[in-house]
This record gives C-alpha cells, structure tokens and sequence, in this order.
C-alpha cells in the first residue's frame, strides 16, 4: 500500500481531513465483527462509484494512483480504519473535509455494508482558511462572473 498522506506538509494530529457520524461508528463496529479490519476507499466514479466503498483491510488494493487521506479511530476498535481516495478525485475535494455517514437504502453490492439495508455516504464542508494553512493547500480561487 501506498503511504501518502494527501497534499505535501505536515499538519497538527489534532486536525484530520475525514472523520465519521456516530451512526457510521456503530455500522463500523458491527461490520468489523462480521467482516475483520475494514478500509474505505473513494473513488471517483459516477453513480455508486462516488460513494465511499468499504472493503474487508486489504481487499482493495491500493497504488500511486491513491491518496491516504487519513485514519477513522473508532471507540471500541483496536486498529483504526484508513481512509484511500483515488488521486483524480482528491483534485476535486482537496478543498474540503468529509464526514462519512450512513443512510437507509441500498448501495453497491462490492461495499460490505450493502446487505445491512444502508449506505455510506460522504457529508462534506469547506476547509477553514487556517485547515487551508495547516494542510499546506492553496485557498481555491473563486470566478466570479459580471451580471448578464
């Protein structure tokens, strides 16, 4: 596996780029009973590909083409759960935070939760200008366009 971590820089531990809904904490617990370590993987695909994919640790392989974006810590779980984005989709939301969640309704049948009835699903936030900082990212430049 690839050990990226995201932009170049370093940043305070106290600060993460992804972190997760207690509702997801709960399906994790449960999911890592039934399945062992666990990983999440986004990628940048249309439709079910753009939701966060968990898989058995492992079971995705991942390669220069993917960034580490961090480690979901779960009260409960002994190893945390490491969060991958493909390169091309971190170009998109380098710029934001995200928040794992969980929602009723079925999504791919190639991430563990979909027997489960749920889905996860990435919430996301714009980075503050000191996340900005901290993470070593340009602040986004916004057009603005004249009035028509």
């Amino acid at each position: 596996m690839s050990s990226q971590t995201g932009e170049p820089g370093t940043h305070p531990a106290s600060l993460g780029r992804v972190t997760l809904t207690g509702e997801a904490a709960d399906l994790l617990r449960r999911l890592t009973g039934t399945h062992g370590p666990l990983m999440f993987h986004q990628s940048g695909g249309c439709c079910d590909g753009s939701s966060p994919m968990c898989f058995p640790a492992g079971e995705f392989l991942t390669s220069e083409a993917d960034i580490h974006l961090g480690d979901l810590r779960v009260d409960g779980l002994e190893a945390p759960i490491p969060f991958w984005m493909s390169v091309s989709q971190y170009a998109y939301w380098k710029h934001t935070h995200l928040t794992v969640d969980v929602v009723a309704g079925r999504g791919s049948g190639f991430s563990v939760e979909a027997p489960e009835g749920v889905r996860f699903l990435i919430r996301s936030r714009l980075l503050t200008d000191d996340e900005l900082e901290a993470f070593g990212i340009e602040r986004p430049v916004v057009a603005v366009l004249p009035p028509s």
